[in-house]
């Protein structure tokens, strides 16, 4: 029957191979071959999915479970587990290792060398059989360092210590690590690893008796008191504190001894290092994003001074993002905003919080709904390169999002023509004078409200807002003597559709500090695209400024 059958495969696979070697036979002469592929199924779409995830997955698994599995704190783990990108978890990563940095200010990071020296060490002389960063030597070696003092014993008849019971007993392998200091420990910490199997893998040990090889054997291996008769050594299986530990000829047992002091130590000794920058803990846990609330924000800089900018940071919501809770005919919205500045280095300078709230009566909800809600708030800072974290949270629908950028806080040099941010705004007027200089979006004189996204509708005006530094003076009107030209074009075609040329002679202010503000009609605009170009001046020092900016006419 085996033959047969074998036989018959023989055959079908010749059927299959000679119409491909006849192919001019009269038999297969109008015949085509059609190769059809079978179409996945959901089910293996969904596994072949499941596999590429799991693979792509696997260097951020391997970073989590190897490289920081001994030092990575609980809250940080549980973390990491969120993130669904590969931008979060790299992120995550490069904080992990910023807070536990000891020189931060530098480019290295001398933690996270020391960290992967260790696990090479640890690989390389505590191995057996099992990586050695999977040992119990490779553990305590990667959190806390070499020892102070290593003490080994290969096993063999030894002498106890008198606090273990005293009296000669045939000992395990086993070693000795002393720390002068560990954070968070009792000074003099000591910890004591056995190879009970005799296999090379030294295991913490709680019982100092573990490393007794004839604990279990009658009659020998007896401490001072069952050589002299007067203890028995089955009483040292009736001992409550965890050990098989003979009597202490003296009485006398250390507090490192008592039962309580070795269970607090072992389990102390499992749990990750402290972090050193607890300041930077919060920094960790605002790269999480789940549940996002879109949020816009932009920085302006105004100079004050040579030393000191005011940085306007300005941050906008979409009321249809929100959510909003309705109580007495009026609905109501609630974000809660948490903003930190960083230098480069990731350590605070300065840091705010606030509430923006909505309200709108319920009838009105729908129309109310459209727009946004923007919220502005002024930041002095001295010149310089910085990053901003900004945290936000809708309190109604539970919401949140995060948001870095990075802050180039000009410097205003003497004698040398300077500028403050150009300012697209959407409002641009002058304020009451018990106003000045306070409130949201208010700037010296002037309520300037920049408009998010540069986006404008052509029955709005276009408002442009600068400020310019450091004219020479002209010596009869004591006024900035130059000029500045507005040009803007469509983008695509470079046609020009405004070009306007102005004398800063005819502009109020003083030489040292020359504000412009204009309200340009967009009515004439097609819907598309546009530069501002400017090109300012000042003729007595040949000094010449060019900003810039794109906006979009809807």
């Amino acid at each position: 029957m085996r033959l047969k059958l074998l036989l018959g495969a023989a055959c079908f696979i010749g059927c299959l191979v000679v119409p491909s070697v006849a192919q001019n036979s009269n038999q297969d002469k109008d015949k085509k071959d059609k190769t059809v592929a079978k179409p996945m199924t959901d089910k293996q779409r969904r596994q072949q999915q499941e596999r590429l995830r799991k693979e792509l997955e696997t260097p951020y698994k391997k970073w989590l479970a190897e490289d920081v599995g001994y030092i990575i704190s609980d809250e940080e783990r549980k973390a990491f587990k969120t993130f669904q990108t590969d931008e979060e978890r790299e992120q995550f990563i490069e904080q992990f290792w910023l807070r536990r940095d000891p020189t931060p200010d530098t480019e290295e990071n001398e933690y996270r060398e020391e960290h992967y020296r260790r696990l090479a060490y640890a690989n390389e002389h505590f191995a057996s059989g099992i990586p050695g960063w999977r040992t119990d030597r490779g553990m305590i070696y990667i959190k806390y360092g070499p020892p102070d003092e290593r003490d080994e014993h290969n096993g063999g008849t030894e002498q106890r210590a008198m606090e273990e019971g005293g009296g000669s007993t045939s000992m395990y392998p086993y070693e000795k690590w002393r720390y002068r200091y560990i954070d968070g420990f009792p000074p003099n910490v000591e910890i004591e690893f056995v190879d009970t199997t005799m296999t090379g893998e030294f295991r913490m040990s709680m019982d100092p008796s573990e490393k007794d090889a004839l604990t279990n054997v009658p009659g020998a291996g007896l401490t001072m008191c069952e050589q002299m008769g007067q203890c028995d050594k089955t009483a040292r299986f009736q001992r409550t504190d965890g050990t098989h530990l003979g009597t202490d000829p003296s009485g006398m047992m250390p507090e490192s001894m008592s039962q309580f002091s070795r269970l607090e130590q072992f389990a102390k000794l499992q749990a990750p290092p402290a972090v050193k920058f607890k300041d930077l803990e919060a920094a960790v846990n605002s790269t999480i994003k789940y549940n996002l609330l879109p949020m816009k924000v932009r920085a302006d800089y105004i100079p004050v001074t040579g030393s000191s900018v005011l940085t306007n940071i300005t941050i906008q919501f979409d009321r249809k993002d929100l959510q909003f809770k309705q109580k007495n005919g009026v609905s109501t919205s609630a974000v809660n905003i948490y903003a930190r500045i960083t230098n480069m280095a990731r350590r605070p300078v300065n840091w705010f919080e606030d509430v923006v709230t909505v309200d709108i009566p319920t009838d009105m909800l729908q129309e109310g709904v459209k727009g946004g809600s923007i919220y502005q708030k002024t930041v002095p800072l001295p010149p310089g390169r910085y990053r901003l974290n900004v945290a936000a949270r809708d309190t109604v629908g539970g919401n949140t999002t995060n948001w870095e950028m990075a802050l180039d806080v000009p410097h205003l040099e003497d004698d040398i023509l300077g500028q403050s941010s150009l300012i697209l705004a959407d409002v641009l007027e002058k304020v009451p004078t018990k106003s000045i200089g306070t409130g949201p979006f208010v700037i010296g004189t002037s309520k300037v409200r920049p408009r998010m996204g540069d986006t404008f509708k052509r029955e709005e005006k276009l408002g442009i807002y600068l400020q310019l530094y450091n004219f020479q003076a002209d010596e009869k009107t004591k006024k900035a003597d130059g000029t500045v030209e507005y040009v803007i074009t469509k983008n695509g075609s470079n046609e020009k559709v405004f070009e306007y040329t102005e004398d800063l002679s005819a502009i109020s202010g003083g030489a040292s500090q020359v504000v412009i503000e204009k309200l340009l009609p967009l009515q004439n605009m097609e819907p598309g695209q546009y530069t501002l170009r400017m090109k300012v001046v000042d003729k007595k020092r040949n000094q010449t400024l060019t900003p810039s900016a794109v906006f979009t006419v809807t």
